[in-house]
């Protein structure tokens, strides 16, 4: 669901950004509390696999196609702060490097793609855990917030081009349109979101952060017999190291965006389908960086898909990782100016 230029007026792509940059904001301070030696490295990577799984769009119906958003599953495994970050960031990179969603349209689509997809699909994910308890009872969760996070992002997006679109549209048909078509793509969301969850808890529970109540808490046990009881629980005794597990979920991304992306469904997406079918596809307008070798992937420069790829998951693990860590370092530093 990547807006283009020129399907929103300057009005409402100022405010957009305004309001994503608000959101941003907030967002970095409140990864500070999220972040620690856990969630920073795992914040670049789950950007990193956004990014690559973005690329692999699926068929829906009709010819149309989807692509995971990403807000709920990064929500579910770094945290809703961190999370909105790590969405940013590949929104980002995409628009600057590759020409995918516009430019003047970036704040549209962190608010559609990043702010409501995490704000959604978290509240979502932490009622569900609560009625359903244990594993099974995440990634339920999982599927369920991936799933209503789409249509969700949708339904606000009809709500701001019937407010601020270049083009006059019928409120109730592109809603009932866009809802119809974002169930279906919310379905494969759900999928992919709640299997990636699930092969997270069963190798490194302690690593999604939407599972960290399931973790036994650290219980330190003084010689005078007295315990001292910490919210942080243990890495596993057992099982695959951090660091192997992180090249590990490296290495699957770098499959994904470098070979899987060949396959990738070749129909428009969802919003491209409905805005051709509505009649208002035509008030798209050129990226200014659509004739970079990049662009859409590799096509405008002859790159291979896979190649591009492959540099779009390096480009986002860095940004996204030097994010975090500078957030959690700027974090360190504030508790250690309160000391």
């Amino acid at each position: 669901m990547h807006v283009p230029d020129g399907f929103f007026t300057a009005a409402v792509s100022v405010s957009a950004g305004v309001v994503a940059a608000a959101g941003v904001a907030v967002c970095l301070r409140g990864a500070r509390r999220e972040l620690d030696d856990r969630t920073a490295p795992m914040a670049g990577l789950v950007a990193a696999f956004v990014f690559a799984v973005q690329m692999l769009n699926f068929p829906v119906a009709g010819g149309t196609s989807g692509h995971l958003l990403g807000g709920a599953l990064a929500a579910i495994l770094a945290g809703p702060f961190t999370g909105v970050l790590a969405i940013a960031v590949v929104l980002l990179v995409q628009a600057l490097f590759f020409a995918d969603g516009g430019l003047t349209a970036l704040g549209v689509n962190i608010i559609l793609m990043g702010l409501v997809t995490v704000l959604v699909g978290w509240g979502v994910f932490r009622l569900v855990t609560r009625v359903v308890p244990g594993r099974g009872g995440v990634t339920a969760a999982s599927f369920a917030a991936a799933l209503l996070s789409v249509p969700a992002s949708a339904l606000v997006f009809t709500l701001l081009f019937w407010i601020g679109g270049t083009a006059p549209i019928d409120l109730a048909t592109v809603a009932a349109a866009m809802t119809g078509v974002h169930v279906l793509i919310g379905v494969g969301e759900g999928l992919i979101t709640a299997l990636t969850v699930a092969a997270v808890l069963s190798v490194r529970p302690d690593l999604v952060y939407g599972a960290r109540e399931l973790a036994a808490p650290l219980v330190l046990r003084g010689a005078d017999g007295t315990s001292t009881v910490t919210g942080r629980a243990p890495e596993p005794a057992a099982g695959v190291g951090r660091l192997p597990f992180l090249l590990g979920g490296l290495g699957v991304s770098l499959l994904l965006a470098g070979i899987v992306s060949f396959f990738a469904s070749p129909h428009p997406d969802g919003l491209e389908s409905v805005a051709e079918e509505q009649g208002f596809l035509g008030q798209a307008t050129d990226h200014v960086f659509g004739g970079f070798a990049l662009a859409d992937y590799g096509e405008v420069g002859g790159i291979p898909v896979g190649v591009a790829g492959i540099v779009g998951v390096a480009l986002t693990l860095i940004v996204a990782g030097v994010t975090a860590y500078a957030a959690r370092a700027r974090g360190r530093a504030s508790s250690g100016e309160r000391v």
